[in-house]
């Protein structure tokens, strides 16, 4: 009794912060989020993956065509799609990267909606695009990331505050990037890359809402040392907040934290 209590309370005190934020973004040092963007703008052509991503041939050819890292289009799929190719959206984004359909596609080329559900053709067109944000923003990944979700007509090529739900999705994207880049553990040592398919999930706590999940997974992320919290898009809409592990260790370890936690 005790321990589902300690649950209730904190699932309440996590729900409150978390639609304070929703509202504010008082969590999201924007200087500091664009900072980060920036730094890896600087090596970003020479960064590779932690892990073996799924269609890798599709990400690796779409990234030397348009000249972008192939880890931030690796990062993009992870958070549109969990590279789930049939992914569809309430919006009516498509695909790995979710382009917009018919908006988005036809701009980019794409006549038919069989070629957005094509793998490496979603791929690639989510790579123009990127690559036509990159250039409209002078290079400015927080800003390139930021128009990518909420169209460049509503985020200014310079100056003036974006909307803060934009500022929401540019740091959505940094976290899924620093997983692209370090895998579920960021003190993972070898040199062989695991397949991501490998990363196995355990789930905790599913949310209605996509800033819930967020804001339940930076509160309890410092806890969880090496281990990574995570949360993921339902198919019916919700959001699974998960622990990763890459075996049996860190499935034991996780579990016992979260039974402490009133998990178990």
């Amino acid at each position: 009794m005790l321990r589902q209590t300690c649950l209730l309370i904190l699932c309440s005190a996590l729900l409150w912060t978390s639609a304070a934020a929703a509202k504010t973004d008082p969590s999201i040092d924007r200087e500091a989020l664009e900072g980060r963007w920036r730094t890896y703008a600087k090596s970003a052509l020479q960064t590779q993956p932690a892990l073996d991503f799924p269609y890798a041939h599709c990400f690796s050819r779409a990234a030397a065509a348009h000249d972008l890292p192939e880890t931030l289009l690796l990062a993009v799929a992870r958070g549109e799609s969990d590279f789930k190719p049939r992914a569809r959206s309430s919006a009516n984004a498509y695909g790995l990267m979710q382009i917009l359909w018919p908006g988005t596609a036809k701009h980019l080329g794409l006549e038919q909606l069989s070629e957005v559900l094509d793998p490496c053709t979603n791929v690639d067109a989510g790579a123009r695009y990127l690559k036509e944000l990159q250039q409209r923003y002078d290079g400015n990944l927080y800003r390139t990331l930021a128009a990518y979700n909420y169209g460049p007509a509503r985020i200014p090529v310079s100056g003036g505050r974006l909307p803060d739900g934009a500022v929401w999705y540019s740091s959505y994207i940094m976290r899924h990037l620093d997983y692209v880049l370090n895998g579920s553990s960021k003190a993972r040592g070898g040199t062989v890359r695991q397949r991501y398919a490998g990363q196995d999930r355990l789930f905790i706590i599913q949310f209605s809402r996509p800033y819930r999940a967020a804001a339940f997974v930076d509160r309890l992320q410092p806890r969880f040392g090496d281990l990574r919290l995570d949360w993921f898009r339902r198919a019916d809409g919700g959001f699974d907040v998960v622990l990763q592990y890459a075996d049996e260790a860190e499935r034991s370890r996780g579990e016992q934290l979260l039974d402490k936690l009133g998990f178990g």
